[in-house]
Parts: structure tokens; C-alpha cells; sequence
């Protein structure tokens, strides 16, 4: 079965019952989803800067559980080097982790910020944005 590299906009915007996770879920279906270890840092700080109470929390990393959380490894840690060091392409580290995560395990990106991500050679991208 397919699979797909989740970005951390698209799983907010479900979790959320956001009207834009509507159009990501023909994306979706019927695919093996993953996210990447950024995915879940990111939506923890998000938690916690806003003072989510415990209940809350719980829920999270419940909907977090839905996903397979792929880790880095030495090729990934490669994979982010490389994406980081792109002149003039300027890229955050979470998306250059994300990015790397997709490469390394080839899977589609699914993401609403494709200008984040279209200068990356390799990397399929599927936005609705």
C-alpha cells in the first residue's frame, strides 16, 4: 500500500476538523500515512504554548497514535545536510527534516506550504494550495 508523509499544517487542519483537511483526505485515503518526529515536536510546542490542560494532551498524542512517526537515521541526517546547504533556497530546519523524511523513505509530501517545498528536486509534492 502507498504511503504518505503528512505535513504538520495538513494533520493540524485535521485534527482541528479545519474545512482545509477536506481537501486533503482524497490524498489520503486508502494510503499508509506517516509523519515525521518534527510533525510531533511541532505539534507538542503548540500545546504547550498554548497551556493545553492534560485532557487535552491525551487527546493529541491519542490522534498522533492514528500515524506511523518515522524517526531520523544517519540518511536522513545526510538527506537534511544536503537540503539545508541549497543556495539560495532558504529553508527552516523542520521543513528541511520533513523534506529529508519524505526523501528518505520515498513518499509524497502532503502539504498546504508547497512553496516550501517545490525547489527540492526528488520530492514529490501534493498541495492543494
Amino acid at each position: 500500500m502507498e504511503g504518505r508523509l503528512v505535513d504538520t499544517n495538513v494533520v493540524s487542519y485535521l485534527m482541528k476538523k479545519d474545512s482545509r483537511g477536506d481537501l486533503y483526505q482524497p490524498h489520503l485515503n486508502g494510503k499508509v500515512l506517516y509523519i515525521s518526529f518534527v510533525t510531533v515536536a511541532e505539534l507538542y510546542q503548540w500545546a504547550i504554548s498554548h497551556n493545553w490542560g492534560s485532557p487535552r494532551v491525551t487527546d493529541l498524542r491519542a490522534r498522533i497514535g492514528f500515524y506511523n512517526v518515522l524517526q531520523p537515521d544517519d540518511l536522513t541526517a545526510w538527506k537534511w545536510a544536503e537540503l539545508s546547504s541549497i543556495r539560495g533556497h532558504p529553508i527552516s530546519a523542520g521543513d528541511a527534516w520533513i523534506a529529508a523524511t519524505a526523501l528518505r523513505h520515498g513518499l509524497s509530501l502532503v502539504t498546504h506550504n508547497r512553496k516550501h517545498f517545490d525547489h527540492i528536486g526528488g520530492l514529490n509534492v501534493i498541495s492543494e494550495a
